[in-house]
């Protein structure tokens, strides 16, 4: 698949709300209300502390971003949290691992020495398989940590990468 990968602009956010919009909608990957507004979402999303990156086809269409910050701050900033979303027409074609790839490269050029995500939803074999193809590893599960939008809790797993 043919993509590069540039900083996400302000005038992105249109195109990149259309790829987000139907994920938090779901429900099953991201700690937000399944209503949360477009606003609320743009809030959730975008940070001044940390990097957006998007990825684009060969039409300009996007197939994938991603969102990296400091997981803490203070004496814990090294470290960085990260969130990706892959366009529905651009799944299952390996984007996902790449993204978390080329993130931490730029978390590497930003200072992190690692990259840890707190809430990988233990039943989104998708996500796990990406995350371990970019070298990340399952470090803890927090029983019943994910509601899911039948009422259901599922485990979730914390993964970790040092840089």
């Amino acid at each position: 698949m043919e993509y590069s990968v540039r900083e996400q602009l302000d005038g992105d956010w249109p195109a990149l709300w259309r790829v987000l919009e139907p994920v938090f909608r779901a429900g099953e990957t991201y700690p937000l209300p399944r209503d949360v507004s477009e606003a609320g979402a743009k809030t959730y999303w975008i940070k001044t502390d940390g990097y957006n990156g998007i990825a684009f086809g060969e039409t300009d269409n996007i197939l994938g971003a991603y969102y990296l910050r400091p997981e803490q701050g203070g004496p814990g900033s090294h470290v960085c949290n990260a969130g990706y979303v892959v366009a529905e027409a651009a799944r299952g074609l390996g984007l996902a691992s790449k993204l978390c790839l080329q993130s931490q490269d730029q978390a590497r050029a930003m200072g992190f020495r690692a990259m840890k995500f707190n809430l990988v939803v233990a039943n989104n074999a998708a996500a796990i398989r990406a995350w371990t193809k970019a070298g990340m590893k399952i470090i803890g599960t927090t029983p019943g940590a994910f509601r899911m939008p039948d009422g259901a809790f599922a485990d979730a797993h914390i993964m970790y990468k040092a840089l």
